[in-house]
């Protein structure tokens, strides 16, 4: 049974206020981009980004890469009108910023569907506040209404930082707490999580040991700030050859008939469970992912 799966190694912020960049994208080897209309873009730029992302989503040519628009709260002067041009643009998903309730992700849903966007069209939540933490397990579990088309959660860490007054220090133990609960909620209920930005894009080894953290707590992939991060972050991201080559043995064993009915078979001398199997499943379309969107 072959598990589809979409690799989100590495997702690009750009500024929607910026034709370069926008075109830039269409280029790059990120898995998606998030052009930006809040953070990125000054409050008298935000009328000329809406028209210009609209304009280069609709023109397309960004390839497998997954587009994303990141809306203005839709309690902003600018996020309803933002959120009617992402409706018109369609494009794969649209970021809804400082999520802290499953009402927004409603609200949002409710006025996607009246504006008559298909299901397709998926919804991001940025969490990026205490509130959001402390409520995470009710936004995650919201995303069982198919009214909020609840996918991804994108982890602001920045924002958090200045919300809770913790430190942004190497290795995160102030925030290591609130990261993990919204990974175990989030992946409860089947939804992606991405890790937050990595601020100083020239220290390239504290960018590559935040990656592998980021690995191993579960993460799906990481949100970027800079073109430079895009490569070693599908590095770290990617399932290792020896692991695939690994998953695919394991596959193969359970697959045999004589093991239909085991939960347990011994390979290289050691155990292993069917939960292995399921795990090396999700390791093998991951990897076929990746190398079809090569």
């Amino acid at each position: 049974m072959a598990m589809s799966i979409r690799p989100r190694r590495s997702v690009l912020y750009m500024p929607g206020s910026n034709a370069r960049a926008l075109e830039k994208a269409k280029s790059l080897p990120c898995d998606g981009v998030i052009l930006d209309l809040e953070d990125a873009v000054a409050p008298d730029a935000k009328a000329d980004a809406r028209s210009r992302i609209g304009e280069a989503v609709a023109a397309g040519g960004f390839g497998a890469r997954e587009i994303i628009i990141r809306v203005n709260g839709l309690e902003t002067p600018w996020g309803h009108d933002d959120l009617a041009m992402a409706a018109a643009a369609k494009p794969d998903a649209i970021l809804l910023p400082k999520v802290q309730d499953p009402e927004q992700l409603l609200v949002a849903g409710a006025r996607l569907d009246a504006l008559g966007v298909p299901r397709t069209v998926a919804l991001w939540a940025m969490i990026e506040t205490p509130l959001a933490i402390l409520d995470i397990k009710p936004i995650a579990q919201s995303s069982l209404n198919p009214l909020t088309r609840l996918k991804v959660f994108v982890l602001g860490t920045n924002d958090l930082a200045k919300e809770t007054r913790a430190a942004l220090t190497p290795g995160r133990a102030p925030m290591m707490g609130w990261l993990m609960q919204v990974l175990a909620a989030g992946h409860a209920y089947g939804i992606d999580v991405l890790d937050g930005v990595w601020n100083q894009f020239q220290d390239t080894e504290g960018f590559a040991a935040e990656c592998r953290q980021g690995v191993e707590m579960g993460m799906d992939g990481k949100t970027l700030i800079h073109p430079g991060q895009i490569e070693p972050c599908n590095a770290a991201f990617s399932p290792p050859e020896a692991e695939v080559v690994r998953a695919r043995a394991i596959i193969d064993l359970f697959d045999q008939p004589e093991n239909a009915g085991k939960g347990v078979l011994q390979m290289d001398g050691r155990m292993v469970e069917r939960m292995h199997a399921d795990m090396a499943r999700r390791t093998v379309a991951l990897a076929d992912a990746i190398a079809a969107n090569a």
